[in-house]
Formats: structure tokens, C-alpha cells, sequence
């Protein structure tokens, strides 16, 4: 039986085909080439512009001082106590944050997720604070802690505390009126994410968890919880380094606050680089922030192990 072969391809395409291979190993290069240089001139020029200030003297205001001083800054720096109290106050502020968010937003969630009469209003409701600007969340809040427009002179009405107070003048209850006020913004982002991954969920796997006995709160931790492990890492640490650089509601709410019992470390580094126009130390203090966000967000994944479980 005879075997019927292909003719070969004439010369002419064998040398097109041959040229044409290094061209098609370079257009994808060429096609992200417009982005990498964005990212350089966005993203690497400004972290490498704040570590070179970070080695200087940089003050606007008295020139003649300035220079190269090389690690002196970030020796000041673990020398300051204002820089260790902010980064107490920054833990301490995302810990909480991020923690009643994530419980209040997942407990929304799951609320909206079920069927009911008004459903599309309240989920509109629950996520209409997320769209409000920092600036104008922190107007309404300053209103509501006003002692003459704000909760406070009714509660005196009321018999309870005296007029003329405000939760902003002292330190501990400032902390809590500004966890509030961020949490009213803060709750929708994890209830709209928790959400979004609540709807994926087969409702085979809550009939098969149901027929074999387990109740409602079975079903969360064995069915919802395991489903939802991977959106709350994500969301957790994305809302962390968020709230780690909060500095518009804080700002604008306590300044940092009252003897500085709300300073956080985006603070400090507003109060050092634009108040003080000291950007060298300022620049030195971004760097350490900078640093600790990455190893941070690192030893997170890595402990977290997110998703290891699709590579097994």
C-alpha cells in the first residue's frame, strides 16, 4: 500500500517563516513595553525618588542645612517615640478596624443574601456608604459629634452627660467615635466582596450538609466558611493596608488627636513632611512604612496559605 507524503514546502515560505519567528518573539514585548513604562514612571520613579530623599537633610525652609546626611534619618527615627507610639496607634487601629468590619460585613452579607421582601432597597442601603467621598463621611460625622448639632446635646436633653461635650475631646472616647466613623464607610466593602462569593456557592452542597443532619450553624462552618476563606484573606489584607494609610478621616476628624492620641503613622509622616517641610525624615518615615506594609502583606499570603488549596 502506498503512502501518500506531503510535498514540501516551497523555499520562498520556509525563509517568510523563518523571518517571521523573531518578530512574533517580540510583540508581546512590544505590546506591554507602553505599560512597563507607565509602571516605571507611576510606581518605580516615585518609591525610588522617597528613598533617595530619605538620605538627606530636606528642609525648604532652611536650605543652607541641607545635604547629604546618608542613614542618619532612619536613626532619628528609631530614636523618636512619636514614631514608635504612631506605629502602636496604626496596629492598634487596623486590628480593630479590620477585625469589626470583617465580622460586621460578613454578618451583612449573609443577611442580604437570603431572600426577603425589600431585598434590592436594603442591599442599596448597606452599600450606599462606600460611594460617599472620605472627605464629605468625616463632614457628617463631625456634625453628628458636633456638641451643638450632634447626639450629644440630645442626650443631654435626655439627661445623660452634659452640654457642650463631644466625644473628639478626649482620647478614648476620639478613638472609638473615629472607629465608628470608619466603620460606617468600611462595613460595605467587605459586605459587597462576601457577597459576590456568598452567590457563587452551589445550593447542592447546603442540600447534601442539610440531609445529612446538620443544622444552620453546621452548615456555616462546614459549607459557607471554607467557600469564603480565600475572598476574606484577600479582603482583609487588601482593607489592612488601606486602613494602615487611612489619613483622610483621621485628619479630618481628630488631626491626630487629642495630645496625639490618634496619631498613626500616615500622620506623622503629613505632620513631619507638609507641616514641618521636613521631607527628608518624612521621606525616611514613608520608607519604614513602606517596608513594613510589604512584609506584612507577605508573611499574610505565606501563613494564610491562599490559595495552596487549588495547587494540591
Amino acid at each position: 500500500m502506498a503512502v501518500l507524503q506531503a510535498d514540501p514546502a516551497p523555499p520562498d515560505k520556509l525563509d517568510k517563516a523563518v523571518r517571521r519567528r523573531p518578530r512574533e518573539r517580540w510583540t508581546p514585548y512590544a505590546l506591554l513595553a507602553p505599560t512597563l513604562v507607565l509602571v516605571a514612571i507611576f510606581l518605580l520613579y516615585p518609591i525610588g525618588s522617597v528613598v533617595y530623599y530619605s538620605l538627606f537633610k530636606y528642609n525648604v525652609t532652611k536650605p543652607r542645612s541641607n545635604g547629604f546626611i546618608g542613614f542618619e534619618n532612619y536613626q532619628n527615627m528609631l530614636n523618636d517615640e512619636m514614631f514608635w507610639d504612631s506605629l502602636r496607634f496604626t496596629t492598634q487601629w487596623v486590628v480593630v478596624e479590620v477585625g469589626l468590619q470583617l465580622v460586621l460585613g460578613l454578618g451583612l452579607a449573609l443577611v442580604i443574601n437570603e431572600t426577603f421582601v425589600g431585598r434590592s432597597l436594603a442591599r442599596s442601603l448597606v452599600f450606599s456608604p462606600w460611594a460617599v467621598a472620605g472627605v464629605l463621611t468625616t463632614t457628617i460625622w463631625l456634625l453628628i459629634y458636633s456638641p451643638t448639632t450632634g447626639f450629644s446635646r440630645y442626650l443631654a436633653d435626655l439627661g445623660i452627660g452634659s452640654y457642650g461635650e463631644s466625644p473628639l475631646i478626649d482620647g478614648t472616647s476620639a478613638f472609638w467615635a473615629a472607629v465608628l466613623a470608619e466603620l460606617w464607610r468600611g462595613v460595605p466593602f467587605f459586605a459587597i466582596l462576601l457577597l459576590a462569593d456568598l452567590q457563587t456557592i452551589s445550593q447542592d452542597l447546603y442540600e447534601a450538609a442539610e440531609v445529612d443532619g446538620a443544622g444552620r450553624l453546621q452548615r456555616f462552618w462546614s459549607v459557607t466558611l471554607p467557600h469564603l476563606r480565600n475572598a476574606i484573606v484577600l479582603s482583609t489584607l487588601l482593607r489592612a493596608v488601606w486602613e494602615f494609610n487611612n489619613v483622610d478621616l483621621l485628619y479630618t476628624l481628630t488631626g491626630g488627636g487629642p495630645g496625639n492620641a490618634t496619631m498613626t503613622l500616615p500622620l506623622y509622616v503629613a505632620r513631619m513632611a507638609v507641616d514641618a517641610k521636613e521631607f527628608g525624615y518624612g521621606s525616611a518615615l514613608t520608607v519604614s512604612a513602606f517596608l513594613i506594609l510589604a512584609i506584612f502583606s507577605i508573611a499574610y499570603l505565606k501563613l494564610s496559605r491562599v490559595g495552596r488549596e487549588d495547587q494540591a
